[in-house]
């Protein structure tokens, strides 16, 4: 598999951003680097290590360009890899005045564009004006920690151009990191929106300690649920949602220490208040802004969703968790 021969530029310095930059790392000679402080640029070059996420990983700081002017990382690069959590997305590309429509776009962000309701290819097509066709999604089972710890791991490339997605896959891959081509661009993103919501939905049961075998027909169901709701937003019969890219990264989302939005869940299923689970966590629960994207853009489609239904209203209705799970328990098949 020949890898992508352009320069790649990693937007974000969370730890996912990091990972991904590490990966890149065995195959390139060379990536640029954005991250919106200068402060972190400069101890990240001093001491060889993300100051902030996944700092047991060394880097090679020369061979990378860092900045905090995403115009000069975007106009030098030719592949540009979102990594920025989906509800600080706005902010950062708002500040995008170069011309980007001719870069190949990586959304790694596993989100949606909160206010727009929109995916990120979407967005960034609608906004500036980037051709589908050289748009690609990075997804699937894969936790940044267990990357870093060079854990086996699997990742999917989606994209409309599969020689494109090809080439792109060859700079990640490694012996540890395994590649999946796909042409599924919009089932893989709203597939990356779902798992984070299930996962929180998962991890209130976990904290309200009903069991495994309610967590697992949550989960059984969960995966026909989001075979519902892309099914009828984007058909393709050749989908087959048992892969890696769906459900695979449902499951690991949903049972993993590493999972954010599981941790996020099981502290409401413990009795925190949604407000104070968000300020107890450390990273961003993406699945807390993807619930709300997601049941507003099924106001529109009226799929049966009674797992995101129950999530929303535990969310954003403050209604009681143990109640909520309740009722939701008694819908399930």
């Amino acid at each position: 598999m020949n890898k992508f021969e352009g320069k790649i530029a990693i937007m974000g310095g969370g730890s996912w951003a990091t990972a991904l930059a590490h990966l890149f790392l065995r195959n390139c000679d060379h990536i640029l680097w954005y991250m919106r402080r200068d402060d972190r640029i400069a101890e990240f070059k001093t001491t060889r290590h993300n100051p902030a996420y996944l700092s047991d990983i060394e880097f090679p700081v020369d061979r990378i360009t860092f900045s905090s002017d995403i115009n000069y990382i975007c106009r030098e690069a030719d592949a540009i890899v979102l990594v920025m959590p989906s509800p600080y997305f706005k902010a950062h590309t708002t500040k995008l005045t170069a011309d980007i429509s001719d870069k190949i776009i990586v959304s790694a962000v596993k989100g949606i564009v909160p206010g727009d309701n929109e995916l990120v290819t979407d967005y960034m097509h609608r906004c500036f004006g980037v051709s589908h066709e050289k748009m690609l999604v990075v997804s699937g089972p894969t936790h940044a920690e267990e990357i870093a710890l060079n854990r086996p791991s699997y990742l999917t490339v989606g994209c409309s151009d599969r020689e494109l997605a090809k080439q792109f896959a060859g700079s990640l891959a490694s012996p540890s990191l395994h590649t999946i081509i796909s042409s599924d661009v919009e089932g893989i993103e709203y597939a990356g929106v779902l798992k984070n919501v299930y996962a929180i939905a998962s991890g209130i049961v976990h904290g309200l300690k009903m069991g495994d075998n309610f967590l697992a027909m949550l989960v059984s169901n969960a995966v026909r649920e989001m075979q519902r709701f892309i099914g009828t937003l984007y058909p393709d019969n050749s989908r087959n949602i048992c892969d890696s890219v769906y459900l695979g990264d449902l499951l690991v989302t949903s049972y993993s220490r590493f999972s954010r939005n599981h941790n996020f869940g099981s502290m409401i299923g413990k009795g925190y208040s949604v407000t104070a689970a968000r300020m107890e966590m450390e990273q961003t629960a993406e699945g807390y802004y993807g619930t709300n994207c997601i049941h507003e853009i099924n106001n529109l489609w009226h799929v049966e969703m009674p797992i995101l239904d129950c999530v929303y209203d535990i969310l954003y209705r403050r209604k009681s968790p143990e109640r909520a799970m309740r009722a939701l328990a008694s819908s399930l098949r």
